[in-house]
């Protein structure tokens, strides 16, 4: 098993063994560094997930966008292209399917589909970050090919990871097509690189 491997195993079974009363007042926390993030206060549109696995909540966040009129789409599995992602509008009664990783995700239809462009942050979960800016995802390349753009030229939705603290790991193995991120936001706080 390569580090990466174990390192997810590791933090994956670290997530999904935290309490659920320690998840709820992580989503809530969650919501105050939101509340505090002027670029996040300012945006129009916003790319959000659905938590799976113990990734911490983001329901909450949802519901505080929506209450400040930013608009959030979901992530989708692209159906054509292999590995890409699309963004779909989601609403509080947008029809839902499971992916093939059990995911919950919107059916898309052409005119609930979002173009990147028309997105100001692309939130993206992680399994493994470190005080650099360096993420770990699940292994499928999705959320680096979706900020491939942003990484290489600044062009694209700016990248925000959301984690939990106890995800925090010393130093995050790289290869060459990971994308760092400029900010992580944690229930306890807002990690910011510079560009």
């Amino acid at each position: 098993m390569s580090q990466r491997q174990l390192i997810r195993q590791q933090l994956r079974t670290m997530r999904r063994d935290l309490a659920p009363d320690y998840q709820l007042a992580s989503a809530d926390q969650l919501v105050s560094q939101f509340t505090q993030h002027p670029l996040i206060c300012h945006a129009k549109r916003v790319a959000l997930y659905l938590a799976s696995d113990g990734e911490l909540d983001t329901r909450p966040v949802i519901e505080w966008c929506w209450s400040r009129g930013i608009a959030v789409c979901l992530p989708v599995l692209h159906p054509f292209s292999k590995g890409h992602l699309l963004f779909v509008d989601f609403q509080a009664d947008t029809p839902m399917s499971s992916n093939r990783f059990g995911i919950a995700e919107p059916e898309p239809n052409c005119q609930t589909i979002i173009v990147k462009s028309a997105i100001d942050i692309v939130f993206t979960p992680l399994v493994a970050f470190d005080a650099h800016g360096n993420r770990l995802g699940m292994g499928g390349g999705f959320y680096d090919r979706t900020l491939a753009g942003w990484h290489q030229h600044r062009l694209g939705p700016y990248p925000i990871g959301i984690a939990h603290d106890c995800q925090q790991i010393d130093r995050v193995p790289v290869e060459t097509w990971d994308v760092p991120l400029p900010e992580i936001i944690t229930p306890s706080r807002r990690w910011h690189w510079p560009l």
